[in-house]
């Protein structure tokens, strides 16, 4: 990957430009692309360094109720849906406890505390602050996928947008472990205001459109196979056609 064309920034100066708030649009295609866009853009962002490394490990471990509400809610399109999951910055050893909230408007909200690394049952202090801002007993949460990968981080020097590039995804649940090489996952979360993301403009450049991509549901598709996931096989079909897998490799019946 081609990241030497960006100016840097410092994970202190990311505080301009947390967005909590904010208008999320995603995008998926096969790695051989990433390089050609990184170069198409490199006078607009700023590239994330911490500790002089550009790419960071990530891991997350998502939780979901025992009748897996929030994954059924996202498979039947239902809005005003909930998420919660650790979010662990491997190489920092930081950790962060995440409520995501996607509205009727589209809009996404995040509400997090930090938490200590490697902690996978619920504090008291986790506790309340489920107890505020989820719609049911934290009591009926349950370990439901972990995932793991590596992320480019970029900030659009106007500080009204923040853009993830996301590699080498993986899942697992229990002793499964699936893979998906290949794949790049781009999300661009903005203010809504501004001009046009030269990053989204590149990508219309290069023919690829804003696709949906939920992490926790294609890997709880991949993981799960007890789980209702109709809706969801037509997106793990052209996952499969973008990276050049076989057919079936995920066993999708």
């Amino acid at each position: 990957m081609d990241t030497f064309s960006f100016d840097p920034i410092e994970l202190k100066q990311m505080d301009q430009v947390k967005l909590m708030h904010r208008t999320d649009k995603k995008y998926w295609f096969h790695a051989d692309h990433l390089n050609e866009l990184l170069k198409m853009i490199g006078d607009n962002y700023f590239l994330l360094q911490i500790d002089d490394q550009s790419v960071q490990s990530y891991a997350s471990t998502y939780y979901d109720t025992n009748d897996n509400m929030m994954f059924s809610q996202h498979h039947n399109g239902k809005l005003n849906r909930f998420k919660v999951r650790r979010r662990s910055y491997l190489s920092s050893g930081v950790s962060f406890l995440e409520v995501k909230i996607k509205s009727n408007k589209g809009k996404t909200k995040k509400r997090r505390i930090q938490t200590e690394y490697g902690q996978t049952i619920f504090t008291e202090y986790e506790q309340e602050f489920l107890s505020r801002h989820i719609p049911f007993e934290y009591t009926d949460l349950h370990l439901s996928l972990n995932n793991e990968f590596s992320r480019i981080t970029l900030v659009n020097k106007n500080f009204r947008e923040r853009c993830t590039i996301d590699l080498d995804l993986q899942f697992q649940l229990a002793d499964k472990i699936i893979p998906v090489h290949n794949l790049v996952i781009v999300e661009i979360k903005s203010d809504g205001r501004g001009a046009p993301s030269p990053l989204m403009l590149a990508l219309r450049d290069q023919r690829i459109k804003t696709s949906g991509f939920s992490k926790y549901c294609v890997g709880r598709t991949l993981t799960d196979p007890e789980l209702k996931r109709n809706n969801f096989k037509r997106k793990i079909r052209s996952i499969e056609k973008t990276i050049h897998t076989d057919r079936n490799l995920y066993n999708l019946n």
